[in-house]
Parts: structure tokens; sequence; C-alpha cells
């Protein structure tokens, strides 16, 4: 039912994109207008919520609870692990917005500021920080360590609905269950589709510069081709495989880029922006985590927090199901930390690089960026290669890594859908799989059609809110799994205690009678 019912509303909103692509996006403008003036609030305070939560886990009474149960052991090195979580969590969108967004927030900044001024370009990087730092993370790890703890503890089929079963009851294996798994697949699907348009509209940026080619649907839909065989490859050759070595390529070529924009870009200028980042995002971290601007009106919590919250929302059942597959063995505090605070420091340094080496070539005149962006988002990185020292092999980096990015996040997505769409335990078949590649870059297809990065960005908004509301008895229902377990491990450790106890008072007692009877003897 899930199944058929997720790929039946999915060919609906392909078919309505595809067919009347305007009409299309003005019934998405609408109904966003009335998600985000009535419930933006609600996507600040669950994402909130869920952050504190995390926090709580880790350095809380479970801390010590393992996945899979005390004798578990994970089944990835360390290394692998965060290679894994780091390619599937952001991926394409680090990529994107390395450059983009912090000379977006610097031309038009948050809170009243004034364009391009020195409170402008602090204000944007840590405002880069706060969306893809802590919160991101924690709204993974929540749905991941649900999914995780019911799969590996609980032998649940790694459903959605099986995270439900401590507050519904039987009920996650009836209808109720099944509305909620057709939700959360078909919000993956247009999460993971967003991602992949995100990273078409670069990747067709890229090769226009670099081979001259312009820039046009037909180019867009030729990448998505191209990867479609690619993804579908990796996926069939599964995790082990395909995932686990595309993802660890992955890694390399991104501490490649990195140390190259550090070395040939402003060295000690991006050193600085980290740390004075860094202390301004933990110092407003609340602050800016229950922000809205209800008395002045303005759309920018809307256009930039709120879409990325409901992006990552909509990403989690996706990134959660897949980093629940991988870790297997960790203990809940291992979990929380390594899934949360490890990727967080890794796109603080990223951003610190990208988006610091932008503003300073926009502030010292080095290259007008902010010409460049409104040109298009995908541009803007590419400008910024123009400026620094051998620009070509910068770019040929970013494409293949914006490639490899596109095909670990699709074959990955590709393999969740498939397993949250079948009742079955294990590895979904190949036909399944195969029709949901078919049917992810479809959706690409067609929310570029119906008005490219503007569709993209308004569609994953809607879809996630009904998600988002379930991230609360998520939150609840998870609470109660792990103190079940931490009761039952105490009273496994009380019992243990007072056999213990029990054998040395009868050790003590045989010792003391053994001690007697020679006295005795010798009396006699």
């Amino acid at each position: 039912m899930v199944f058929r019912f997720s790929i039946f509303i999915i060919f609906i909103l392909v078919l309505s994109a595809g067919i009347a692509p305007d009409l299309f996006n003005h019934v998405v403008q609408t109904t966003l207008h009335h998600v985000t003036s009535g419930a933006g609030w609600l996507y600040l305070l669950i994402v909130f919520v869920t952050l504190v939560f995390l926090l709580t886990l880790a350095f809380g009474r479970f801390a010590n609870l393992r996945i899979g149960g005390e004798d578990a052991e994970p089944e990835f090195s360390n290394g692998s692990w965060l290679a894994l979580l780091f390619a599937a969590g952001m991926g394409i969108g680090l990529v994107f917005w390395g450059a983009a967004e912090p000379i977006s927030h610097y031309a038009k900044p948050p809170e009243a500021l004034s364009p391009l001024s020195v409170q402008a370009s602090r204000a944007s990087m840590r405002y880069v920080f706060f969306h893809w730092g802590l919160h991101p993370w924690a709204i993974y790890a929540l749905i991941g360590l649900a999914m995780a703890w019911f799969q590996f503890n609980r032998n649940g089929c790694g459903q959605i609905s099986d995270l439900l079963q401590p507050v519904i009851g039987k009920h996650h294996r009836g209808w109720i269950g099944g509305v909620v798994n057709v939700a959360a697949v078909v919000a993956t699907a247009i999460g993971v589709a967003t991602t992949l348009g995100l990273g078409t509209i670069q990747i067709a940026a890229g090769l226009q510069r670099v081979t001259g080619v312009a820039d046009s649907i037909s180019l867009q839909m030729g990448i998505i081709s191209v990867a479609f065989l690619l993804y579908m490859a990796s996926t069939l050759s599964g995790v082990n495989r395909g995932v686990k070595w595309l993802s660890t390529i992955n890694l390399g070529l991104a501490v490649l880029l990195l140390a190259l924009m550090l070395l040939l870009g402003p060295t000690g200028f991006i050193f600085d922006t980290f740390t004075t980042t860094l202390g301004s995002y933990l110092s407003r971290l609340v602050e800016m985590s229950l922000r809205m601007s209800p008395f002045s009106g303005d759309q920018w919590v809307a256009n930039w927090t709120i879409f990325y919250w409901a992006w990552w929302i909509a990403w989690a059942p996706f990134v959660g199901s897949f980093i629940a597959r991988v870790s297997r063995g960790r203990t809940v505090r291992e979990f929380v930390l390594g899934v949360v605070v490890a990727p967080t420091l890794l796109g603080f340094v990223w951003f610190s690089v990208f988006g610091g080496t932008a503003l300073w070539a926009q502030t010292f005149g080095h290259v007008d960026l902010t010409g460049i962006l409104n040109t298009g988002y995908e541009n803007v990185l590419f400008a910024l290669f123009d400026s620094l020292p051998m620009p070509g092999l910068l770019t040929t980096i970013a494409l293949l890594l914006l490639m490899i990015f596109f095909v670990t996040s699709a074959d990955s997505a590709v393999l969740v859908l498939s397993s949250m769409s079948t009742s079955e335990v294990g590895d979904p078949p190949i036909s399944r799989r195969v029709i949901w590649g078919v049917a992810v870059a479809l959706i690409s297809v067609a929310l570029l059609l119906a008005g490219g990065l503007v569709a993209l960005q308004n569609m994953i908004i809607i879809a996630a809110l009904p998600f988002a509301l379930l991230m609360l008895l998520v939150i609840v229902s998870l609470y109660r799994a792990l103190n079940q377990e931490h009761l039952l491990q105490k009273r496994k450790i009380q019992r243990e205690r007072h056999a213990i106890e029990q054998w040395i008072r009868q050790e003590q007692a045989a010792q003391s009678v053994s001690s007697v009877e020679p006295e005795e003897s010798e009396r006699h």
C-alpha cells in the first residue's frame, strides 16, 4: 500500500508540473504563503526542541545504551562512518551554497542590517553557520537514532511508522502507520529531488564555463540522465561497495578542494573568520533559533531559515534511515556526538574557507560577486574560482565533487526509499530500486521545468510540514523506548549486584564455618 500510494502521489505531482507548470507553480506559491505565515514559527520551535532533546540524550542517563544491544559492534570504522554521514547528510548543498549563501546574506542581510556593510558580513557568516550547524544534524540524528533503535533493538522493518509504536501501539501497523509512511516517503522523494535539482543547476553552470556549452534545459536533462545511469549502477552494487567507495572518494576530493582553497585564498583571513564566527554563533544560538519577524513583516527568515529547516526535515527520513543502517554498535553518546558535533565542525570549516574567501574577494575588490549573484546562485562559486590562481583545476575538482555527491545522494535515496516503502526486512528487490530511481529523476525534471530553484525551494517547505509535526511524536516515542531499556538494564544490574552480594555472603559464611571446625577439633 505504501509503495503504490507513494508512487501515485508522486506521479500526480510530476504530471501536474509537466503539463501545466505555470498553474502548478501558482498553486505551490499560494500554499507556501499559508504555510510560512501560519506555521513558520512551528518549524523553528520543533527544530530547537529537537536539538535540546538530542544534547540531553548525549549527556544524560541514556548515553551508554548501545544500538543493537550490549554486545553489538560497529560495522564501519570511525573514518568510513563519518565519510558516509557527511556525503549523505550535506553533499551537493555544501558545494552549491558554500560561496553563494554568504554573498547573498551580505547583499541582503537579516536583522534589518545595512547591505554590504561590515555588520552584514559578520551576520552573513553567523547565519551560514546557523543554517548548516547543529540544528540540521540534530534533525538527522533524531530520526536516525529512532530508526536505528527500533530496527536493531526492537526488530522493526525500517519504516517510519515503527518509530511511533510506543505512542500509538498496534496502530503503527494499521492505516495510521500507512498514512505516516506514505507522507514520509513522499516528503523524502521531494527533498532528495530538490537537492538533485540544485546539483543539476550548478553542474550545468560549471560545464558552461569549462566547455562553453550554453546552460539550457536540454543540458540539465542530459546531466540528470547521465547521473541516473551512474547512481543506478551504484545502487545495484550495494551499500558496502558502491556507496561506501564513492563516499570515501568524495571525502578525499572535498578535502583536496578545501586544502587548495585554503592555500590559494586568504589563509589568515579564513582562520580569523572561523574563530570570530564560531564565537558569535555560540553566543547567539538561542536567539537565532527562535527568531521570527512579526513586527517588521520581513520575509528573510521565511526565505532562508524556514526553507532550510523544511529542507532538512524533508531529508530526515532518508538521511536518518541511511545513518541508522550504518550505525549499528554505537552508543547513544557516540551516535549523537558523531552525527551532530563532528559533521557540524566539518561544515563550519568548509563555509569558513569558501564563504570567507568569497567575502574577502568581494570586500577587497577582487571580484564583484554580488553582481554575479544576480545571474544565479550557481554562478558565484565558479566566478570565485576565476579570481584565484588555477581556476581550471578548482572548477574541474568541483564538478567531479558535484557529480559524485549527486550519485551518492541519489544512490542512498533510492535504497532508502525502497526500504521505507516495503514492510519486508532486508534489502529491497532490484525492481523496486529501479522504479524509485526513475521516480527521483522524474521529480527533479518536473520541478526544474516548473520554475527551477524557486519551485524547488517552495515545494520542499510545503512537503516538510506533516513530517515536522511527526517529529514531536518521534521525540516522545524515542524517550519512552530508551527509558524502558534503561530501566531494564538497571534492574538487570541490580539483580547481578544482588547475586554477587549473596554469593559473597555465602562465601563469608562458608569461610567462617571452616575456621570454626579446626578450633572444635583442637578442644576435643
